[in-house]
């Protein structure tokens, strides 16, 4: 098994593409196997066609894009999203992700009660974000989309487990000092998360 990464962000001077990096050098100091999902730079569209819509119901795809990612889905047992927070939320690439590739039948089925997850490969979820708005006004006063839906509610849904979030806010006003500590805990973390049980 190995480490997925879902990267979603469209300019490679980002500090989001900063962080992949520095996990992506973590995962490989750490002897780790892994894998990047890269949305942008794999042009993945997160809109469905009529066509593919209507294979919804039977878990099909004409997308081979999604045939792909659902493949390197099963063959993980560790998530590592990247993504910045777009107005309080994921961005539009991150709930097409979710849209598309967790079909009926792969990724779960339906009980009495609503979805019953079918990822149970997945041991380990780590969401990593950044803001322009503080993390503490993310979760306080705009609704926390990213914990109590994303992941809390529709990652839980799909069997994602041991699911952390970690937020670097404020980043519009962050110095490069403070990016750059950040990056080096990322770091460290990383290492430490991809070794625990």
């Amino acid at each position: 098994m190995k480490t997925t990464i879902i990267y979603a962000h469209p300019y490679i001077r980002s500090f989001n593409h900063a962080i992949l990096n520095k996990v992506t050098e973590a995962l490989i100091n750490n002897k780790e196997d892994y894998e990047v999902i890269d949305l942008y730079n794999d042009k993945f569209d997160p809109t469905y066609s009529t066509e593919e819509l209507s294979l919804f119901s039977v878990g099909k795809t004409i997308d081979p894009l999604v045939s792909k990612y659902q493949k390197i889905i099963k063959s993980t047992d560790k998530v590592i999203f990247i993504f910045p927070v777009w107005w309080n939320d994921t961005p539009a690439i991150i709930k097409g992700f979710i849209d598309k590739i967790m079909k009926k039948d792969f990724a779960y089925n339906v009980g009495s009660t609503g979805v019953i997850g079918n990822l149970k490969n997945i041991k380990k979820t780590l969401i990593l974000t950044t803001s322009t708005s503080p993390t503490f006004y993310l979760k306080m006063f705009c609704g926390n989309a990213i914990k109590g839906v994303f992941i809390n509610s529709t990652l839980k849904q799909l069997n994602f487990q041991k699911r952390v979030w970690k937020n670097f806010g404020s980043i519009d006003h962050s110095s490069i000092s403070r990016r750059n500590k950040y990056l080096e805990k990322i770091a460290n973390y990383v290492i430490e998360w991809v070794g625990e049980n």
